[in-house]
């Protein structure tokens, strides 16, 4: 449910609230989803096509998916779907990795690509680890 949430808040943040109405007040950097899907992915394109303020926040806002081939939890075709859902509704600053051989984990692989994702996308290059 980490990346669902993930993915959601990504969403909110956009436009400014949640899908109910009540305002988003969480201000986002970037967006990482492991494995994981795009809920309200059916409404999102309506919601985005009434804002402008929403379509031009989602440009800039860096998300990074990554998904395994052998996810027996989370469907592959789901990561894969949520990404082209994001980016077809204004998201251009999507990242989307496939692991040949990874299931519903994650591997050194994954995380070394999630560390230096943001720390390119953070500006955290001269931070000390």
């Amino acid at each position: 449910m980490g990346a669902a949430t993930a993915l959601y808040s990504a969403t909110c943040h956009v436009l400014g609230k949640y899908s109910n109405g009540n305002l988003y007040p969480v201000n986002l950097s970037a967006v990482v989803g492991l494995s994981g899907w795009l809920p309200c992915s059916r409404t999102l394109r309506n919601r985005m096509e009434r804002s402008i303020q929403a379509v031009r926040c989602a440009v800039s806002l860096p998300v990074l998916l990554c998904h395994g081939l052998g996810d027996d939890v989370v469907a592959y075709t789901h990561g894969e779907r949520s990404a082209q859902v994001l980016n077809s509704v204004g998201f251009r600053d999507l990242t989307f990795r496939t692991y040949n051989r990874l299931g519903h984990y994650t591997v050194p692989e994954e995380t070394d690509e999630v560390c230096h994702w943001l720390t390119a996308r953070l500006g955290l290059q001269g931070s000390q680890s």
